[in-house]
């Protein structure tokens, strides 16, 4: 996310786009109104029409963001409109935060969002806003999010370092809510007094955002990469579209298991793979996926899954792991996998599930 164009590479829109590219960059999110006012102008100058076409010669999209406070929705609305219109940006992102958790600001959202729709049916519009929603209860989350595609939380763990645990409380809140819609995180990159995130930080955000099977994942802000380059370098190193390795086949199983989908699961297993419980010793695809179709079903619904511990190497593998669900939490997961030719041949599963 680009909040002050002029404070990225210098505003020089050609070092935007390249390093956008050399950072495996899909999109760029740049602020381009505030309230009833477009942004990023300088002495009357538009700073992003050059930084869209050099970011659009590179192949990367560019969605816009926006600061909205509520206090003339209409207006704000149309100014969203007029800048994703003149700009032909691919989507438009609310920032709503403090300013809509006044009483009274449910109508006001519905307002704004209604106005918004109407002239932008089809482009796609996220909520960036608190990560997590039963500490703001009075934020009007239902009214954004009906018309809304996608949500965008700010997972921001200022002063202390745990992203996988705050992005799966996150998960699990939304998910929770109505309506859900698929959420896209937002990560820190800046400091806050004398705290700052770590590289490991962006790697364990970015881990866990593959592991909870999300499409996407960003950060706020890109002002600071000068200041912070260790957390751009961990960032552009990250390898999202890879393929994991067969050594890798616990992560596979978790991403797996938080689709919810045993086709995908059970894609992971030999058709001769044997799968041990405590309850039973079962074998072949058909029965293992039917312990996972209830496993999904009954016994942990809705829940997100999270390895705690990895060992092992090549064709046996042993893992922790924990899960969240509506109905309960499994905190002493332990598997151990044996794998042949990349597939698993060989499943022992341990776990008991604690009223949530």
């Amino acid at each position: 996310m680009i909040w002050k164009v002029r404070d990225c590479e210098g505003g020089n829109p050609t070092l935007i786009a390249s390093e956008a590219q050399k950072a495996g960059l899909t999109h760029v999110l740049i602020k381009i109104a505030d309230g009833t006012n477009p942004y990023n102008i300088d002495s009357n100058v538009d700073k992003v029409p050059p930084v869209l076409q050099a970011l659009h010669s590179k192949g990367i999209e560019t969605w816009g963001w926006h600061y909205v406070y509520g206090d003339n929705p209409v207006g704000e609305a149309q100014m969203a409109v007029s800048r994703v219109k003149n700009l032909g940006l691919t989507g438009y992102i609310i920032d709503a935060e403090v300013e809509y958790k006044l009483p009274g600001r449910e109508t006001n959202a519905r307002s704004f969002m209604s106005e918004l729709r109407k002239s932008l049916p089809n482009l796609p519009i996220a909520l960036s806003s608190y990560r997590f929603p039963t500490l703001h209860r009075e934020f009007p989350w239902a009214a954004f999010l009906e018309k809304c595609d996608f949500n965008m939380p700010q997972v921001y763990w200022v002063n202390v370092h745990n992203p996988d645990a705050q992005l799966q409380r996150t998960i699990r809140e939304f998910q929770a809510m109505t309506p859900s819609r698929p959420v896209m995180p937002t990560g820190p990159v800046y400091r806050y007094g004398d705290w700052e995130p770590t590289p490991a930080d962006m790697v364990e955000f970015l881990n866990a955002a593959r592991v909870y099977n999300l499409s996407a994942a960003n950060f706020f802000t890109w002002d600071y990469r000068s200041y912070l380059p260790s957390l751009w370098n961990a960032i552009s190193s990250y390898a999202w579209g890879s393929t994991p390795s067969p050594q890798e086949i616990p992560v596979l199983y978790m991403q797996a298991l938080n689709t919810h989908d045993s086709a995908k699961v059970s894609a992971l297993y030999r058709t001769d793979a044997v799968h041990v419980t405590a309850a039973q010793t079962v074998q072949g695809i058909t029965p293992i996926s039917s312990w996972h179709q209830n496993l999904f079903a009954n016994i942990l619904p809705s829940a997100l899954f999270t390895i705690t511990g990895t060992s092992g190497n090549g064709n046996s593998w042993h893992f922790t792991w924990k899960a969240a669900s509506s109905i309960g939490n499994v905190l002493n997961g332990n598997d151990t996998l044996g794998i042949l030719n990349g597939k698993i041949v060989y499943h022992y599963s341990f776990f008991t599930v604690a009223p949530s």
